[in-house]
């Protein structure tokens, strides 16, 4: 399994449009952070978590030849503003699935009404399939797909585990037995805002708590705004195991 790391910023993005902010005037590369999604590479498929609204430049920056699914992890429009811009895949593949909360399934339907479109569609529009997420397993050719539920301040969200990778975002509260499905990770991804505590995100002190707890290989912090300071000067103070994400890096578990 490869993971790329899409986008690892958070709604705005780094940098941000008319901040003074030095983070958002960094040369360093690393700090230039698009909206947070990543590609899971899997026996020859590609399955990506989230499309925001930087969808289009992310397939550009790696080039990716199909796309087999997508899941998604709840309806704000940093994670699902980018569903148009899946239509040159459509054009090859046909119709591409989506895996979503029932809820957020009805929200894109709000929002892309052309794209879920029965009768009458406009004829460049895409096409999905739908599929609902429950808080159980699931399944995308033979591969296991394991939901896990957490509260994004008080809107539900799903995290994904598969295999031994296991990827959250835009978690703040958690209940135990959702914990427990992270048992054995070689490899979490995590979100980690700011250091500043925050009412809807963890904070770098809480995704550092969190990931003492799961006790993973190796982690890596993602959905990251301009307020946690510099890549460089942040990922020095880490634990030995944990790393900030930066757009474009891949890995393989």
């Amino acid at each position: 399994m490869e993971v790329i790391f899409l986008g690892t910023g958070t709604s705005q993005g780094i940098p941000i449009i008319g901040s003074d902010h030095p983070v958002c005037h960094s040369e360093d590369p690393k700090d230039k952070r698009l909206r947070v999604s990543v590609l899971v590479k899997w026996k020859n498929k590609n399955i990506l978590i989230d499309c925001g609204p930087d969808f289009r430049m992310q397939m550009l920056s790696n080039p990716i030849e199909s796309l087999d699914a997508i899941l998604f992890t709840h309806e704000h429009n940093d994670h699902t503003a980018g569903l148009d811009d899946i239509r040159p895949f459509f054009f090859r593949q046909g119709d591409i699935p989506i895996f979503a909360h029932k809820r957020v399934l009805d929200a894109l339907k709000k929002r892309f009404e052309y794209i879920f479109a029965s009768t009458n569609k406009y004829p460049g529009a895409p096409g999905v399939i739908e599929n609902v997420i429950e808080n159980k397993t699931i399944y995308f050719q033979d591969l296991e797909i394991i939901p896990i539920d957490f509260k994004h301040n008080r809107l539900q969200v799903f995290g994904f585990r598969m295999e031994d990778f296991a990827y959250l975002t835009d978690l703040k509260s958690i209940e135990e037995e959702e914990v427990e499905k992270l048992d054995g990770l070689k490899v979490l991804v995590i979100n980690a805002l700011r250091i500043k505590a925050h009412h809807s995100h963890l904070n770098l002190e809480e995704a550092l708590e969190f990931i003492a707890r799961v006790k993973p290989e190796r982690a890596y912090l993602t959905h990251i705004s301009h307020l946690l300071g510099f890549h460089e000067e942040v990922e020095k103070d880490l634990p030995e195991n944990v790393f900030l994400a930066y757009d474009n890096l891949k890995i393989t578990i």
